[in-house]
């Protein structure tokens, strides 16, 4: 006789794995899973302790040793030997690197740190700073809603950010000036690294022959102020949110509007979105470009000198699911996609949901060219 509560189906752990080795190695892909966070977590931890650029400003170039960086961080002595453990996983990541060197008091060598291409792009002095977007990323108000993921499944909630904090993202950020400075600092700082690649010779000329251009929900314009400064003759448009651009002042032939782009966009010859349309579920997406296309084919967005040519809607966000990418890649794709679910309505797309997003919104051809983790995506009317 069963006793109550059992269970005829119990799982004998040798039907799933019979070999130990096998066992050992797939706890082993289990725990890397389980702790992977901690590499995330650590490398914030160490950009807010500024070792980055404490290591740039001692070394000049060369290794600095693990008691001078210790040395010149503020924090409680005690806690020292918790700095080496932290370098340790930082440095099997790849972020920082070791290095042998001689000591002026003795022929035996010991080692320094080093920083590496990744790290670099967390130095202060940077132009391509990406500190802000990985500070942002990983703050707390942005991490917590993944505690929340469960119930939001279980919940109306839009998203598990509101599940969460009990509003949107967007509806914090209108009443947050300090959240609101933090989301736009991160945007800026990514749109900074993406601009230095789009003007070089091998993408800019997706710009060559614009008069006007709106850079949609642009923030405070760092990827109009690139574009405006490389061609001169191209009148760029910021429109965000008023409370977004209520401070900024353009210049020459940058300028800042406020609205609401879902229920209009100012004529241009191109709409430029980066990260914008994976913001916004299918149905928002149609309707944002239906606007994108009012835009680009209103007579005002023609100049007399255009001719009868049309303008186009330029894209930069992902495309999953490319074959020509690598595991790694598809695997941070995949990830940013996960991203998307636990903060806003939208979504990473493959090409096919592209293309039938295009098509509803009576767009007739598009171009997809491929840039890092992202693509360049022209479509035109």
């Amino acid at each position: 006789m069963e006793k109550s509560g059992s269970s005829k189906h119990l799982v004998n752990p040798d039907d799933v794995i019979n070999n130990g080795k096998e066992l050992l190695e797939a706890q082993a892909h289990l725990w890397n899973h389980i702790f992977s966070f901690a590499n995330s977590v650590s490398l914030y931890s160490a950009t807010q302790l500024g070792i980055p650029d404490i290591i740039h400003s001692l070394g000049h170039g060369k290794p600095i040793t693990l008691s001078q960086l210790i040395s010149s961080l503020p924090i409680n002595h005690t806690k020292a030997p918790g700095i080496f453990r932290l370098m340790r996983i930082l440095v099997h990541s790849g972020f920082f690197g070791l290095q042998k060197l001689s000591t002026s008091a003795s022929d035996h060598e010991e080692e320094g740190y080093v920083l590496t291409d990744y790290s670099r792009l967390l130095l202060k002095d940077n132009p391509l700073n990406s500190a802000p977007f990985l500070l942002a990323m990983i703050d707390p108000l942005l991490t917590h809603p993944w505690h929340s993921l469960t119930t939001w499944f279980n919940n109306d909630d839009a998203t598990p950010f509101a599940t969460s904090h009990g509003k949107s993202l967007w509806e914090l950020g209108a009443i947050d000036p300090k959240f609101n400075r933090m989301f736009n600092d991160a945007m800026g700082s990514d749109a900074q690294l993406v601009m230095k690649v789009l003007l070089q010779d091998e993408y800019r000329g997706v710009f060559d022959g614009l008069e006007s251009l709106v850079d949609l929900a642009g923030g405070t314009g760092t990827v109009a102020k690139a574009i405006s400064e490389a061609f001169p003759q191209t009148e760029c448009i910021v429109f965000d949110q008023p409370h977004v651009v209520a401070h900024l002042e353009g210049a020459k032939n940058l300028k800042y509007v406020g609205g609401n782009m879902f229920e209009g966009i100012p004529p241009a010859d191109a709409v430029f979105m980066k990260w914008i349309m994976h913001d916004w579920n299918d149905e928002d997406g149609l309707k944002l470009l239906k606007r994108c296309k009012d835009a680009i084919t209103s007579r005002k967005s023609l100049s007399s000198s255009a001719g009868n040519k049309k303008g186009k809607v330029i894209i930069v966000d992902m495309v999953l699911e490319n074959q020509k990418q690598d595991k790694a890649s598809t695997q941070t794709q995949l990830l940013f996609d996960v991203m998307m679910l636990g903060l806003l309505p939208g979504k990473e797309r493959t090409e096919k949901e592209w293309a039938k997003l295009f098509a509803d919104a009576g767009f007739t051809h598009y171009k997809i060219t491929p840039l890092g983790l992202r693509s360049l995506i022209e479509v035109y009317p």
